[in-house]
This record gives structure tokens, sequence and C-alpha cells, in this order.
């Protein structure tokens, strides 16, 4: 039975109109209507409530309908994809913010009167902004390249 046929099932056997519905489900009685008529379908957060609401569990609601379960697993991707490639962002700006800072203290030392000594040794300013380019590069290469494939 596809989604949408047990949404009516299960709503119509507790006698609820679309609109008791999505009042419960705090959504739109044109979403119901839409989810019922396989026009659409609804969020991972509201499948949690229909889980509960009809105390059937979520694995019920996805394997009837290959369409939603394709669905679900394509949002929670979309969801992980954002926050994993931020990270391997903020790791490259961090050591561009390094290199940099490296630059500028080496020709302001240079060029100026300036004696400007890094802290924290050569293998900090040499090495770890590298490092964090390199591998945040990667991650977020291998990051997009993954979601792109799927």
């Amino acid at each position: 039975m596809e989604f949408g046929e047990k949404l009516k099932k299960e709503r119509t056997n507790r006698g609820w109109s679309q609109e008791e519905l999505a009042e419960k489900l705090f959504v739109s009685r044109q979403s119901v209507s839409k989810w019922e008529n396989g026009q659409n379908y609804p969020s991972i957060e509201v499948l949690l409530k229909v889980s509960d609401l009809f105390e059937v569990t979520v694995d019920e609601l996805l394997r009837s309908d290959d369409e939603l379960k394709e669905k679900v697993i394509n949002d929670s991707k979309q969801l992980a994809h954002p926050k994993l490639k931020f990270t391997f962002d903020i790791l490259f700006v961090i050591g561009l913010i390094l290199f940099v800072v490296k630059i500028v203290g080496i020709l302001l030392t240079k060029f100026t009167a300036l004696d400007i000594t890094l802290f924290g040794g050569s293998f900090l300013w040499n090495f770890v902004p590298l490092v964090l380019m390199v591998v945040a590069g990667i991650g977020s290469e291998a990051v997009k390249g993954k979601y792109k494939e799927d």
C-alpha cells in the first residue's frame, strides 16, 4: 500500500477530516491532500509525527512506498552534506589565515624596521597551514563527489 493510501485509510479510520489531521501535524490541509493523492511527500519530521499519531513504525510508512523511501534517503543526505562540507571549509579558512599571517609577518620584517617573531616555531607556520588546506580541500571534494554520485 502506498503512503498516501495508508495515510488516508488511517485518517478515515479515526474519523478525522484532512483539516483535523493537518492541525495535529501542524501543516496545511492542502499538504495532507497532496500526500494522500501522491502528489507530494512529507518531510522526515512530519513522518515521525505521523508515525507517533497513528502508532505505526516509520519503517511501515517507508517500506510501503519506494518514492517516499528515496525522498527520505535524499533528504537525510542533504542534511548531512552541508554540515560536513562546512567543517572542511572552516579548516581551509583557518589554514589560509595562518598562511596569510606568515606571509604578512615575513613581508613586514623584510621591508620595514619591524622585527616580527611568529610564536609557535617554524613547524606551525610552515606545515600546519599547508596540511589544513590540503586535508580540507580533499575532504570537501570527497564530500561533494559522494553526494553527487548518489
